[in-house]
């Protein structure tokens, strides 16, 4: 039996995809706050279709952070009650790594995964390079100094749309910004799952 933590503030509906293949011994606890709490009809009906159990568990925000030490709270709890076999944080957050290897050291299961079917981060940050590389190849035809592997870093590294602007200017200074808004613009339709407009 496995059971999913889901850090939903941080995957949205994409930590979900896989959610119906699971199987009814396994169970899933999704821990989202007012930030999110919307998902779409798709979503809805394959949540449906799961045969695991689901547990909804809408936490207090106010504080940074207070969703993942709620989610930490529970993985303990679960493990000190024997609830599964392996456990599994559904997020991108790589501040959870530390849980997973906190856990794994005293013999149990705790994995950290991009969503539900699985996805590793290293496989999620590979697919999001393909696609910034392909979104980047005019600009890097025509700018040698911009790197896809330093725009990855920024991606990565920034929760917000305008920290990713902010630290795209500061890494690419130009006149009037044209070269940091120019990539901006370009990698924009792979920012969806950023705060922001």
């Amino acid at each position: 039996m496995s059971y999913y933590l889901v850090d939903f503030e941080n995957v949205k509906k994409d930590g979900l995809d896989g959610i119906h293949k699971l199987e009814k011994e396994d169970k899933v606890c999704i821990f989202y706050s007012k930030n999110a709490d919307s998902i779409t009809f798709d979503q809805h009906r394959r949540i449906i279709e799961s045969k695991a159990v689901i547990e909804f568990c809408k936490v207090d925000v106010g504080s940074k952070n207070a969703l993942d030490f709620q989610l930490a709270t529970q993985l303990g709890y679960l493990i000190a009650n024997q609830a599964a076999d392996t456990y599994y944080i559904v997020s991108k957050d790589k501040g959870f790594e530390i849980l997973s290897g906190y856990w794994k050291s005293r013999g149990v299961s705790v994995t950290l995964i991009a969503d539900i079917t699985g996805r590793s981060h290293d496989h999620e940050t590979q697919e999001l390079k393909e696609k910034l590389s392909d979104k980047l190849q005019e600009i890097l035809n025509e700018e040698k100094d911009v790197s896809v592997d330093e725009v990855l870093k920024i991606v990565q590294q920034y929760k917000t749309k305008q920290g990713i602007m902010n630290a795209l200017m500061k890494k690419y200074p130009s006149a009037d910004n044209k070269k940091s808004s120019k990539i901006y613009k370009t990698i924009k339709p792979l920012l969806s799952d950023k705060k922001g407009s």
